[in-house]
């Protein structure tokens, strides 16, 4: 017999698999369920295994090929209908998703170096955060200085020239969150580009308008909002009647993320807004197919890691199916989808750990399939980020590109019966809420209403609870704090000496320029804008020119909005980091220790041998420094009398009992009682929680509460700082 001949009757590799396999016998559901609570060993299954998510998801302990019947999008392939895995059949392989790291430097002439040494090192796309002033159309001299300072200041032709010169924008992305309206940046960006040689027909990215969330943070508009849409209509309009690749409509989703929403949350009132722009847009003429491929998308990306996935893969499927039912074509089903590291996730408190969390955000994102990313600078919760923060940050993205590989499988998440069922999921929950919103009558009948901001305060509530009893955590804050960490410099800024510098600027400008001109281009953009021509592509055209003739923002708005008035309001979210509870407990001791040279001092009243103790001892101590209090530790102590001596003389105005269940019968009466009897007003815990009826002997004895692993740490650290004095 031949060689060949013995290999041909060899079994294929799937065969030999399948009699692998076939050795051992394939359990069912029912008989690992039955043997995993064997193992719990008469602990409850569902308390135990199951995992309710604030999006009131009940996460099963495994997912299993049934799990996904009836699920018709794990069908479809990358690139088509509904989109969930991707809007490209060949997702990261042929374009890489947009390195856009965000820059905020206030000054023109600082901004552009940040943004040069980006490009140089690995950034792919300009992502601009503009100030307050800017983003409502007002002159910085014009404006107030708690408007400045945070993000770039715009007014002229001239700043953009300091702010982009040596960035091609025939090249390079532009991601520009413009505030309410667009229309305005637009033009001083695409005067800049003819005033440079470049052609915007080149021009890619977004330049978006998103008048809803800045409703939503700020609480009201700078003008009527039917004017905004006319100028957000006459962008969509400029832009598709001259080819340009741009996108002037962003819907973000980053006020909801940022107040405590869930993902559905997050995610349904992003597709209101949505829907919202495009029922405004097609009622002032314009085909849905142009609306929609018009719009980007922007999403916050969580700790959570498979729920953010899941958020971006359903946010997808639910656009295609809202686009597809207002009859627009396949390419304008497609959602382009902007990803930003979470801002509510991050800590003040032990911030290095903010770089893990950022990691595991963009992971999400690059597996949820975003098309462009912003990774957060660790220090963002503390000061405007520094070189090391930005190199950081960067280097993440490129770190997932290049070292980890990610730009390839296209939709590495598909197939996943958790990841699948978890998608439909969260769109079956989104697309109710999103429905409820309609209801409503959209989402800013829903703002008027209050309803997104009590639906997100209740979510945001249940967060702080979670955290307040330390079922969730937040590494160095509320579970393991580091006391000996030292501060972050925080870098002063001076905007009175900002807003002088800028008025001097501005003022030159206005000096160099042919004002004659200038205010004739003004007049013809006033007339164009009061003639409510807003597909026509006449509006943008003269603002274009008001800009080149030397007009500022400030003068531009005004021309655009000579009657407008908002006279809508609305309850603003509250925009939070979900530290914010107890960062606030720390600084309010650090500010009592500053104003008064001293803590407070808690003891620990350890009760034998250090084995005896020291596990209660630890938990305890990690417990009460949450608070940044100072810990008197000790060995322990042989009796009762002893320990109650050494905890009187230490002065403390607060101690903790430390011992075994087994002991405290024996040990607390006594010396809760000697300890009360000597100084009546202190405060006397005991580490762990005894049954009821053994509580009560202790309450009697003199104990005051109890800490334990499942005690409202936030709540009994407040009420210690409020006794003492320290808040």
């Amino acid at each position: 017999m031949t060689k060949d001949s013995v290999e041909n009757k060899q079994p294929p590799e799937e065969e030999k698999q399948e009699r692998f396999f076939a050795e051992f016998p394939y359990p069912t559901y029912e008989e690992w369920r039955a043997e995993s609570e064997k193992a719990l060993k008469g602990a409850n299954w569902e308390k135990s295994l199951l995992t309710k998510t604030y999006e009131d998801i009940q996460l099963q302990p495994m997912y299993r090929m049934e799990d996904i019947e009836g699920i018709t999008h794990c069908d479809s392939a990358p690139g088509s209908y509904p989109f969930v895995r991707g809007t490209s059949a060949t997702g990261y392989l042929t374009k890489p998703w947009e390195i856009c790291q965000e820059c905020d430097e206030p000054l023109a002439s600082a901004f552009r170096d940040v943004v040069l040494h980006e490009l140089n090192k690995g950034g792919t796309a300009v992502n601009i955060v503009l100030d307050k002033a800017t983003k409502l159309g007002l002159d910085v001299d014009k404006s107030d200085a708690a408007l400045v300072g945070k993000g770039l200041s715009v007014s002229t032709l001239e700043d953009v020239q300091q702010a982009l010169s040596g960035v091609n924008l025939e090249q390079i992305p532009v991601f520009l969150p413009a505030g309410p309206s667009s229309v305005q940046l637009i033009g001083l960006l695409i005067a800049f580009m003819k005033a440079n040689g470049q052609d915007p027909h080149q021009f890619t990215g977004c330049i978006g308008a998103d008048p809803l969330a800045h409703l939503a943070v700020e609480g009201k508009l700078p003008a009527n909002l039917a004017v905004i849409y006319d100028e957000m209509t006459a962008a969509v309009a400029w832009v598709e009647k001259n080819g340009l690749k741009l996108k002037p409509v962003l819907v973000q989703g980053q006020p909801y993320h940022d107040s405590g929403a869930s993902a559905v949350q997050e995610l349904a009132f992003v597709l209101a807004a949505g829907v919202e722009y495009l029922r405004n847009i097609a009622e002032r003429g314009i085909s849905i197919d142009t609306a929609a491929q018009q719009m980007y998308f922007s999403f916050s990306v969580g700790t959570n890691f498979f729920m953010e996935i899941a958020k971006l893969r359903a946010a997808r499927m639910l656009w295609a199916q809202i686009v597809e039912a207002f009859g627009g074509s396949e390419e304008a089903q497609k959602m382009h989808i902007h990803a930003r590291t979470s801002a509510f996730t991050k800590s003040v408190y032990d911030p290095y750990v903010n770089m893990l969390r950022t990691t595991t955000e963009a992971f999400s994102a690059v597996v949820g399939g975003a098309d462009s990313m912003h990774v957060g600078y660790f220090d963002e919760a503390i000061r405007p980020a520094d070189t090391f923060s930005h190199r950081i940050a960067r280097n993440n993205q490129i770190m997932l590109q290049r070292e980890c590989n990610l730009l390839q499988p296209v939709d590495p998440a598909g197939g996943s019966w958790y990841v699948e069922k978890l998608t439909s999921t969260v769109a079956q929950k989104a697309w109710e809420l999103f429905q409820e919103t309609e209801a409503a009558g959209g989402m800013t009948k829903a703002l008027e209403q209050g309803m997104p901001q009590q639906k997100i305060k209740t979510v945001a509530k249940n967060r702080a609870d979670g955290l307040a009893k330390r079922k969730d955590v937040i590494l160095g804050t509320n579970m393991y704090p580091n006391l000996l960490e030292k501060p972050l410099e925080v870098r002063p800024f001076d905007y009175q000496a900002f807003m002088k510098h800028r008025a001097t600027e501005i003022a030159a400008y206005r000096e160099d320029i042919d004002e004659v001109e200038c205010q004739t281009q003004l007049a013809n953009l006033k007339k164009t804008a009061k003639a409510a021509d807003f597909t026509g592509g006449a509006l943008v055209n003269t603002l274009i020119q008001s800009v080149l003739s030397g007009a500022t923002l400030g003068e531009i708005t005004a021309a655009l909005r000579p009657a407008s008035s908002a006279e809508l309001a609305v309850t603003p979210l509250d925009i939070h980091r979900a530290d914010r509870e107890y960062c606030q407990l720390r600084k309010n001791t650090e500010a009592y220790v500053a104003r008064t040279g001293k803590n407070l001092e808690i003891f620990l009243v350890n009760m034998g041998k250090i084995p005896q103790h020291k596990a209660r001892a630890d938990f305890v101590t990690g417990f009460l420094e949450v608070g940044a209090f100072k810990i008197l530790k000790n060995d322990g102590f042989p009796t009762v009398e002893e320990a109650a001596q050494a905890c009187i003389e230490s002065g403390s105005s607060v101690a903790v009992i430390c011992s075994t269940d087994a002991t405290y019968p024996e040990l607390v009466p006594p010396l809760a009682k000697m300890i009360k009897e000597a100084k009546p007003d202190i405060t006397l815990f005991l580490a762990g929680l005894p049954p009821e009826d053994l509580q009560k002997v202790y309450k009697e004895a003199g104990v005051d509460d109890f800490i334990h692993i499942r005690a409202n740490c936030y709540q009994m650290l407040s009420k210690l700082q409020k006794e003492r004095g320290i808040q």
